[in-house]
């Protein structure tokens, strides 16, 4: 029996690679990685998934080349402007929210986040957050400095430092697709007993059976929490 997964977060690994792979322009692969995040919204409504956390863009992703940062842009903006994920998104009443230094984004970027996130704030049937200009130690320094801006706790304990966080809950389990066996700053507070997942597939290639063979791995798995 499949064990219940209320959260999922995936770092969408291999987009570039797997456009090199079909000989295309590197960041042309971002647009089957968008494709696929479509698909996983009805794949999470099938498995009873309830928050979803995507790892879209880091911080250090401003580093890449100038062209294909602005083409993520681009087709972040086109994303949430579709009449079809437009659509997706009221039928399905999905929260949307963004995790990140957002201020960081280009205005464009800024108003569609502010204008998605005022949209979908009433919805409460399946919550999908999108870390973008985001990384762990950077959210965890925001969470410090907040504290220390408002002056008003003496004393922080876990529970406390939590709520300065910008995602207060914690994944039941993380995919990394794309072969790479590491974290790379992704929710580093919250994922402190979340169980991993690395796969070799590029993120344009992961299917829905891949997503249940994860779970199904996941069922197996005795989480103690250290006793």
């Amino acid at each position: 029996m499949l064990k219940k997964v209320s959260h999922l977060a995936i770092i969408l690994d291999g987009n570039r690679r797997y456009a090199a792979k079909l000989l295309k322009e590197p960041w042309k692969g971002h647009d089957f990685g968008a494709e696929k995040v479509e698909k996983l919204f009805d794949w999470c409504k099938e498995l009873g998934v309830t928050e979803l956390t995507l790892y879209t863009f880091s911080l250090q992703n401003f580093q890449r080349d100038q062209r294909e940062v602005e083409y993520l842009m681009d087709l972040f903006c086109n994303f949430f402007e579709s009449e079809r994920i437009k659509n997706k998104i009221r039928n399905n009443q999905i929260k949307i929210r963004f995790i990140g230094r957002i201020h960081l984004l280009p205005r464009k970027v800024q108003e569609i986040v502010d204008r998605v996130q005022t949209e979908t704030a009433g919805y409460s049937h399946f919550t999908a957050n999108f870390a973008m200009a985001y990384g762990g130690r950077e959210e965890i320094v925001d969470g410090i400095n907040k504290i220390i801006k408002e002056g008003k706790v003496k004393q922080v304990d876990e529970q406390t430092f939590s709520q300065y966080l910008q995602l207060q809950s914690q994944p039941d389990l993380i995919i990394r697709t794309g072969g790479e066996r590491r974290t790379s700053n992704f929710l580093l507070w919250q994922s402190w007993y979340s169980e991993w997942f690395f796969l070799d597939k590029y993120w344009p290639e992961f299917e829905k059976e891949d997503l249940l063979k994860v779970i199904e791995e996941f069922s197996q798995r005795e989480r103690r929490y250290g006793k």
